[in-house]
């Protein structure tokens, strides 16, 4: 295969992207495997948890750009600020959410005495992330982003 055709191009970034998301799911479902000894397949497609996987994603995304680009184009300003948005919702935004939700839940089943699935099922609690998940998450995606970077440039040079 010619590397040569994603190497330092906008596939190249949107592979880091995606890649590093599937990767950070699969972590977290041998490390719910490996911590609870289930195995919860739900684990591919749910939020939250460690690491992020929102983090990794935009993180290795905007390396990606940095590198391709450069740290100082508009590009890279852009990929960052939008990468800031998405790590401070997954920790902040989506994690109230979650904590919303498990009060919720709890109020159906104290108060109400009634059973979850009778009011409609129980709200999904795990939503967020706690800043250490986005900060080892967008971690991730920053060492992903220059290994597979690294690794493309020694593929086409070799």
């Amino acid at each position: 295969m010619d590397f040569s055709l994603i190497y330092n191009t906008g596939y190249e970034a949107l592979f880091v992207g995606v890649s590093v998301v599937a990767i950070t799911q699969v972590v977290k479902f041998f490390s719910h495997l490996i911590i609870k000894r289930t195995a919860d397949f739900r684990m591919f497609t749910t939020t939250g948890g460690m690491p992020s996987s929102h983090a990794s994603g935009v993180m290795g995304l905007a390396t990606t750009v940095g590198l391709i680009r450069g740290f100082s184009s508009i590009e890279f300003a852009i990929a960052l600020g939008y990468s800031l948005i998405v790590m401070y919702d997954a920790a902040g935004v989506r994690r109230a959410a979650g904590r919303q939700a498990a009060c919720l839940n709890k109020i159906i089943m104290d108060v109400y005495k009634q059973e979850l699935k009778e009011a409609g099922g129980k709200l999904k609690e795990l939503l967020g992330h706690t800043p250490l998940q986005v900060f080892v998450g967008a971690l991730v995606g920053i060492i992903y982003a220059y290994y597979i970077h690294i690794l493309l440039y020694s593929l086409i040079n070799n």
